[in-house]
């Protein structure tokens, strides 16, 4: 476990720092002089006479060789100094904090709907595998992979929002601002999730240890609860985890319709304005933390399934 936990770890750190080194990037792969636009995200003025920028650009050691920005960047970086964002002129790291918390809260409401949802479904199918139910299920559930973002969020605010009233169309005021949102990311983890679930435990349930459990003399539910439905989350625990790390970065189009201030508004305005710090910003936030939590998700499938821990060790 102590060998797993260190190579994990390390691979985390490398994801973070590869993908920390192309963000940086941006300034010099985008049209533009990158010089120029560095010292106007550091400056609270515009510049525009060429002394002036070499100066500052020496000042502020844009001339030094990029590794050395790099580094010199990274520790600002791991220090809270994110730069000032171009359009706002406020500190970078003011404007993520807020953003991603709104995200956090959107992305664990919506999940865990989709988890409260899909796993009485998943078990249901699984227990009537071929039946009638079985099939309604799956077929409905399926239905959702088909239902993309920018088409049922329009559809729920005309008939939630406009039609009956019952909900805010847009916003982060309220508690009832999250519904809509939340529904709308919801749907299609369902339908992954309620699949995953059926099949971990379909493959339990032909498991020699589940014979085992019944010629012990356990009950059906007690054998489907102590032995099947263990089996069947273990997948579903890394799933939840890709879902979640997918949607820190992945929820653009949901905050831009339902006007939500979270990280893939964020990113979509600073990818709009051009405001290079706070794109930078934002996305190594939301990277570092996407492959955290798929890295937690590892340890816990590990911690969880047997078979893997023993394919790992």
């Amino acid at each position: 476990m102590i060998t797993f936990l260190a190579k994990r770890t390390a691979t985390l750190m490398v994801a973070v720092l590869l993908s920390s080194f192309a963000v940086f990037l941006i300034p010099y792969v985008t049209p533009g002089d990158p010089v120029r636009k560095i010292i106007r995200s550091r400056v609270a003025e515009d510049v525009v006479d060429d002394a002036t920028v070499r100066a500052l650009g020496e000042s502020l050691g844009l001339n030094d060789p990029l590794h050395v920005q790099y580094l010199r960047w990274l520790g600002d970086f791991f220090r809270g100094d994110m730069g000032l964002s171009h359009i706002s002129r406020t500190p970078v790291v003011d404007q993520v904090m807020p953003a991603l918390g709104i995200t956090l809260s959107l992305v664990i409401v919506a999940l865990g709907a989709a988890v409260v949802v899909s796993l009485p479904l998943g078990i249901v199918a699984a227990l009537k595998q071929g039946s009638r139910t079985d099939k309604l299920i799956t077929t409905v559930t399926q239905s959702f992979i088909a239902m993309p973002e920018y088409w049922l969020a329009p559809l729920l605010v005309l008939l939630f929002a406009l039609k009956l009233s019952w909900l805010p169309s847009a916003g982060w005021n309220t508690a009832s601002s999250i519904v809509l949102p939340a529904v709308t990311l919801a749907l299609r983890p369902i339908s992954f999730f309620t699949s995953v679930v059926r099949s971990g435990m379909i493959d339990a349930l032909e498991a020699e240890h589940i014979s085992a459990a019944r010629a012990r003399g356990l009950s059906h539910v007690q054998t489907v609860m102590r032995h099947v439905v263990p089996n069947g989350l273990v997948p579903l625990s890394t799933l939840f985890a890709v879902w979640f790390a997918g949607l820190l970065g992945g929820s653009v189009i949901v905050e831009v319709i339902f006007a939500i201030p979270g990280m893939g508004r964020l990113l979509f305005d600073a990818v709009v304005n051009s405001d290079i710090p706070l794109a930078q910003g934002g996305v190594v936030v939301v990277v570092a933390l996407a492959v955290a939590i798929t890295t937690l998700a590892d340890f816990l499938h590990r911690i969880l399934s047997p078979k893997v821990s023993g394919a790992l060790a």
